[in-house]
C-alpha cells in the first residue's frame, strides 16, 4: 500500500498560485527502485525544493540535501536554499537526465523520488505518483514517465508491481 502524503491540488483561477505539496511516497523506503513520485507545479526549482522541504510530511524525516537533475528545471540554486527549517544543501547531477531527486534526510537516509514533469495532465500525473511509489516497482523514472506519456488511461495500477 502507498501513502499520499498531501491531496494534489492546483488552483485553476487566472494569476493565482497553484497550492499543495503533489507528493506520494511508498511505504517503506529504499525496499523498491523508487521510493515515491513528486510532482512539481513549475520548472521553477527553487520555488518548488522550498515548497517540497516545508511540507514534506515530518514523520518521514527532515531533508537536509536535495540533488537533483537539471534537465528537468529552468533555474539552479547556488549551493543551498533558504528554507523554513534554515538552508538545505542543494547539488545536481552533471550530465543526468534521470527524472530523479535524491533526499538526504537528517537521519542520513535518502528518499528516491520521480520527477513528474509539471505539464502532465491530472491523469498522467496521478498514474506517475502511484506507479513511482507501489511497492515492487522496478522501473526508471525515465521509464515509468515514458510509459506514463503513452499510455496513462490503458496501464493498469498493478503493472507497475514487480514482474510487470
Amino acid at each position: 500500500m502507498t501513502t499520499a502524503t498531501a491531496p494534489p491540488t492546483t488552483s485553476t483561477a487566472p494569476g493565482l498560485e497553484p497550492t499543495g505539496l503533489r507528493l506520494r511516497l511508498a511505504d517503506h523506503q529504499g525496499h523498491d527502485h523508487l521510493d515515491g513520485g513528486w510532482w512539481p507545479h513549475s520548472r521553477d526549482l527553487s520555488a518548488e525544493l522550498r515548497r517540497l522541504v516545508d511540507d514534506f510530511p515530518p514523520e518521514r524525516g527532515r531533508v537536509v540535501r536535495v540533488l537533483y537533475s537539471p534537465p528537468d528545471w529552468d533555474n539552479r540554486p547556488v549551493r543551498s536554499l533558504p528554507v523554513a527549517a534554515g538552508q538545505v544543501k542543494v547539488g545536481f547531477f552533471p550530465h543526468d537526465d534521470t527524472h530523479l531527486v535524491h533526499l538526504t534526510m537528517s537521519d542520513r537516509s535518502v528518499w528516491l523520488l520521480a520527477v513528474v514533469p509539471p505539464g502532465f495532465s491530472a491523469d498522467q500525473g496521478d498514474e506517475a505518483l502511484l506507479a513511482a511509489a507501489t511497492s515492487g516497482n522496478q522501473h526508471s523514472a525515465a521509464d515509468l514517465l515514458h510509459t506514463v506519456e503513452g499510455e496513462a488511461a490503458s496501464v493498469p495500477a498493478d503493472h507497475w508491481a514487480r514482474g510487470s
